[in-house]
Formats: structure tokens, C-alpha cells, sequence
């Protein structure tokens, strides 16, 4: 078994996944993780790997890391309204990202004002039975960089 650690993509306020406003994030349905509450306006790479996916309205990322694990960085909350205002990349689908490395910038106040929750899903999206499991942090308040999540992941032989 192998241990991966997912670090926060933000400085900002945690709260449990469950208790999001966005029904199919808080059922885990999406994926296991935590939510953050942004305080600033850039959004990190939690790790060391590639971008999967990056939605053409900037909103939403997908960064595979180099030990497999996939994990979903969603900004905001019904924020693909906004088509991608307030939002610039700083990357591109297919890029190697190193963790800390900015990948996408927004307005924080401007979503906000727009009427938007700033509830970011920070979300492992592997099947649950590629891994073993995952633990979250139990801090309150997070600064970009800490630890967020552990992944503790099977290896094929299912150890």
C-alpha cells in the first residue's frame, strides 16, 4: 500500500463535504473529498502530475497525479453559468503541473457579487476501490500547500 498526500490548492475555510449546498457534491456522488472556501483569487495545483481535463469555462479542473490518483477541483458552485467570466488559465489540457504551481486565477468578490457560492469540492474521483481510503484533514482553516487529503492506495495486488 502507498500513501499519497493531496495538499490544499487555496488558503481558505474547510468544511465537510457533506454539509455543501450542492446536493450531488454532498452526497459524494462526485467523489470523495472536503470543500474550501477560497480567501483569495488563485487556484494551486494540489500535486505533482497532469491536467486531464480543463472545462472550457475554466470553472472545473481535473489534474491526474503522478501516482494515479484523479482528483476534481470544481470552483465555486453552479459557477459554469458564468461561461468563464471572471476566470483566465494559467495552464492547458495535456500539462505537466508541479504542486503549488498556479493553475487558474477568478474574482472571488465579483463571482461572489454575481450571487455564486464560493464552495470549492476538492474531490478524489478514482473507483473507491482503486484505493483504500481517504483521509481528510481535521483543521478548520487551511493555508495553500498544507496537507488537505491522504490517499492511501491498493496496490494491484489489492495490498
Amino acid at each position: 500500500m502507498k500513501k499519497e498526500i493531496i495538499k490544499s490548492p487555496f488558503n481558505g475555510k474547510i468544511i465537510p463535504l457533506k454539509d455543501g449546498s450542492d446536493e450531488a457534491f454532498a452526497s459524494g456522488a462526485l467523489g470523495k473529498g472536503v470543500i474550501i472556501i477560497p480567501n483569495d483569487n488563485t487556484l494551486y495545483s494540489p500535486v505533482n502530475g497532469t491536467v486531464a481535463t480543463l472545462f472550457p469555462t475554466l470553472h472545473a479542473i481535473g489534474i491526474v497525479s503522478d501516482e494515479e490518483t484523479e482528483i476534481l477541483i470544481h470552483v465555486g458552485i453552479n459557477t459554469v453559468q458564468l461561461n468563464g467570466k471572471y476566470f483566465s488559465a494559467e495552464i492547458k489540457e495535456g500539462d505537466r503541473v508541479t504542486a503549488g504551481q498556479p493553475l487558474v486565477t477568478f474574482d472571488k468578490a465579483a463571482i461572489e457579487k454575481e450571487g455564486f457560492s464560493m464552495e470549492t469540492p476538492v474531490l478524489v474521483t478514482n473507483d473507491p476501490d482503486e484505493y483504500f481510503d481517504l483521509i481528510e484533514t481535521d483543521a478548520e482553516e487551511i493555508k495553500q500547500g498544507e496537507n488537505l487529503l491522504s490517499v492511501l492506495h491498493l496496490n494491484k495486488e489489492g495490498k
